[in-house]
């Protein structure tokens, strides 16, 4: 047995058995990948079929220009919808500047220390964040001590998560930018700061605003943030320092609802923020292969 044993394992050491190790370990890697991928599609197709069974029939004109009403009234999403865009607007112009700034900072300015350990730390960190956590935090930081809700408050906890998308790939696409180009700049006299901007800004403008658009994808559909700061509104309202509906919101709302129009609203909000979601991905690939192609 154990001579067997030897002859076997000495014929798989030898070229040719190598090789055909090498061929068994191959297919067998490939089609767990194959399986894996197919599987995942399957999981998303079922999802999306699912989304445009039930959401579909409840999309109509109706849903998109009225405001949401009580049961049985042929209410809409409107002001949910344009308290999301709304939301999401004042978190993009939050969360924009800031983590444009904070990403030029850690790739061109900062040197290797405690506080840029720390500062990215705490942006990786972010990252992977509840966003529960973050909702209780405003909560505790803006609406407890004014004493209400209000958009702006929901905003802002939508951009302490958008703040640390757009820090970790600006910094990642500054630092794929070829040393040479910023040497090249210097070598004419250019300052720093012009450097930075027109040169290596300018290089990765595609990696940049590629970052900014998946983290609106991101920060689009958060609810529990929104639960704590912004709260809803079953009316029409678009003052920040008021309580403001929102698409995530309505839904949850509306999806344990024991009222049939309701659950269907619900549906349908849910196909509207898929629908942004997957057309601001596509918006990126196709971007992300302009910019590329553009090099």
């Amino acid at each position: 047995m154990e001579a067997g044993a030897a002859m076997v394992g000495a014929g798989w050491n030898r070229p040719g058995g190598l090789a055909l190790r090498r061929r068994l370990v191959d297919r067998v890697a490939t089609g767990l990948s194959i399986a894996a991928t197919v599987i995942v599609l399957l999981a998303l197709g079922s999802i999306l079929l699912t989304l445009l069974v039930r959401g579909l029939p409840g999309l109509s004109w109706g849903t998109l220009v009225h405001t949401m009403a009580p049961p049985g009234s042929n209410g809409g999403l409107a002001n949910a919808i344009m308290g999301s865009l709304v939301q999401t607007g004042f978190a993009a112009a939050i969360g924009t500047p800031v983590g444009l700034l904070t990403g030029i900072y850690l790739s061109e300015y900062a040197r290797d220390g405690r506080v840029v350990d720390v500062v990215r730390f705490v942006s990786d960190m972010m990252l992977s964040a509840p966003s529960i956590l973050v909702g209780l935090f405003v909560y505790m930081l803006l609406v407890m001590p004014f004493g209400h809700f209000s958009g702006l408050s929901g905003g802002i906890a939508l951009a302490v998560l958008f703040v640390p998308v757009v820090v970790r790939t600006t910094e990642d696409m500054l630092r794929l930018v070829p040393l040479t180009m910023r040497e090249a700049a210097y070598a004419l006299g250019a300052p720093k700061w012009r450097v930075v901007l027109q040169v290596c800004l300018r290089a990765a403008r595609g990696g940049v605003l590629t970052g900014i658009l998946l983290a609106v994808a991101r920060v689009s559909g958060e609810t529990a943030p929104l639960l704590f700061t912004s709260l809803g509104n079953m009316n029409w309202s678009l003052d920040p320092g008021a309580p403001m509906a929102s698409l995530p919101v309505a839904i949850y709302q509306y999806a344990g609802s024991a009222y049939d129009d309701w659950v269907q609203l619900a549906w349908t909000g849910a196909l509207l923020i898929t629908t942004g979601v997957l057309a601001l991905n596509v918006l990126v690939r196709l971007w992300s292969r302009q910019a590329g192609s553009g090099r």
